[in-house]
């Protein structure tokens, strides 16, 4: 059975050919459409069946009922758009992949209402947007925190967003999606390893994260493998070069995890301050590098995801940004 996607503002009409919750049978028929949408659809009084409004999406459908729902024009977001410089690596009409730069905010949200990707995202995609949830908005499926440089990938309908989310949900673990970091650390680290934990908020410090035990807070798994060392002290590098991929992807997890292993990041101020220190063992170059660099040292150098529509595996690098690249010549001044 071939149905067309819904189209703005337009009445879809069909006859249903399974005994199935009205959501389900809906969702898996219209896949522009996500269930979430398609529940919000019908609980605002938009489907029909044989011309009777029904609002519980878990009505139960009979074999050939006239099954109707109306798909609203999507509304303008509550953001505004605004002309902001992005580096858009990838483009289609599904989805974009972003190279972000380190300052700027993800999210509107309290203390940064403007100036953020989704604002820039609007105002670039325009009339391509054709609504996620309802809105004409991008779709945020994972965040890279407002100082941590490099690759996201935003979907720009609800068929790409539902598909990217269960993939990042999923955490590749049955299917292509992969997530690799750069990160400058303090000290020597082993040659390669796996930190597994819980991370939940810390309950000291409301804006940190905190290590947990396995079995409490949310899992997060973290790979690394040592990519380079800096310095020397005392007979050990006075700071590491890691490659981190993610398993999982909980807030701040990197940096939380790195700092638990005794390797915070560089620049890190909120869990590394108490090595600030260590800065005076570097060279001139790289204490004044370290200084300029004002953030945490962090890039999402690769993204690798299937396509949520075409199922095509797509992969992106980044290379390190300027500020980053001074801060590795200066470490490896002697």
């Amino acid at each position: 059975m071939t149905i067309s996607p819904p189209l703005p503002a337009q009445t879809q009409t069909f006859l249903a050919d399974a005994p199935e919750r009205l959501d389900r049978w809906l969702a898996r028929h219209l896949a522009d459409l996500s269930r979430t949408r398609i529940k919000a659809l019908i609980e605002a009084g938009h489907a029909s069946l044989d011309g009777t409004v029904v609002l519980d999406a878990g009505h139960m459908l009979k074999v050939g009922q006239a099954v109707a729902l109306y798909v609203p024009e999507a509304v303008s977001p509550e953001p505004e758009g605004e002309a902001i410089p992005l580096t858009i690596v990838y483009e289609d009409a599904d989805l974009l992949v972003v190279d972000k730069p380190a300052g700027l905010v993800v999210h509107p949200a309290g203390g940064h209402e403007t100036g953020t990707l989704v604002n820039a995202l609007i105002a670039h995609c325009g009339a391509s947007l054709s609504g996620v949830g309802g809105v004409k908005r991008p779709g945020i499926v994972h965040r890279l925190d407002k100082d941590t440089s490099g690759l996201m990938v935003v979907a720009k309908n609800d068929r790409a967003h539902q598909g990217l989310s269960a993939q990042f949900a999923d955490h590749g673990r049955t299917g292509p999606l992969q997530r690799a970091y750069l990160a400058f650390v303090w000290g020597p680290v082993r040659l390669h390893g796996t930190v597994e934990t819980g991370i939940e908020r810390s309950l000291r410090n409301r804006e940190k994260m905190a290590v947990v035990p396995l079995g409490r807070g949310r899992e997060a798994i973290t790979h690394y493998a040592l990519q380079a060392t800096y310095g020397s002290h005392a007979g050990q590098p006075i700071a590491s070069l890691v490659e981190c991929r993610l398993e999982t992807g909980r807030t701040h997890q990197i940096r939380v995890h790195m700092a638990h292993l005794g390797h915070p990041l560089l620049g890190d101020p909120l869990y590394g301050p108490g090595f600030r220190t260590k800065a005076a063992h570097l060279s001139e170059q790289a204490r004044v590098a370290l200084l300029a660099l004002d953030r945490q040292a962090l890039h999402a150098r690769l993204l690798g995801f299937a396509h949520p529509v075409t199922g095509e595996t797509l992969v992106f690098e980044s290379t390190l940004p300027e500020d980053l690249t001074k801060l590795a010549d200066a470490l490896t001044i002697a």
